[in-house]
């Protein structure tokens, strides 16, 4: 496969979308007043943390790309789990991850008071907001998620020139 040539590129493309994600979820919060509950909190530590792999392995001599790549694919992987954590309660209305000691100990973390518009749990996992694009907000975190895990993956498991 021929992606080793597109390791650097992928890799910051998959910065590039996540920061972009981050951004679209406080659109979401600050223009549409979507106010983020827990689980979409710990989705933008997730969409965050993929991001800073990604970029600090763009740094990464080419040998060590590969470890990146797959460090990036773990923390998608998480985020994914988080969004279908988040699905299955949003199926089940009688569940809440609501004011609990998850929304209390993520506010208390030093990125939520650092950037509160960011990272500060203050909705209900179970409202439900209008889909966008027949989607909802955790579906399209999930999507994302596991495309960037797939692209990743393939960074990681790509074979290395001989040089």
């Amino acid at each position: 496969m021929k992606i080793k040539h597109l390791s650097k590129p992928l890799l910051l493309l998959i910065a590039i979308a996540c920061i972009g994600m981050l951004a679209v979820g406080l659109y979401l919060q600050l223009q549409l007043e979507m106010l983020p509950c827990p689980l979409c909190i710990l989705q933008r530590y997730a969409f965050a943390v993929v991001a800073l792999i990604a970029l600090v392995s763009l740094a990464l001599p080419v040998t060590l790309v590969r470890i990146g790549a797959a460090l990036t694919s773990l923390a998608a992987l998480s985020g994914a789990g988080i969004a279908i954590r988040h699905l299955w309660v949003k199926a089940h209305p009688t569940v809440s991850c609501g004011i609990d000691p998850l929304e209390t100990s993520l506010n208390e973390i030093v990125t939520a008071r650092w950037f509160p518009s960011l990272f500060q749990a203050d909705g209900l996992c179970t409202t439900e907001y209008e889909p966008i694009l027949g989607l909802s907000i955790p579906s399209w975190a999930l999507l994302w998620f596991i495309v960037f895990a797939v692209l990743s993956a393939l960074i990681a498991m790509s074979r290395q020139s001989r040089a």
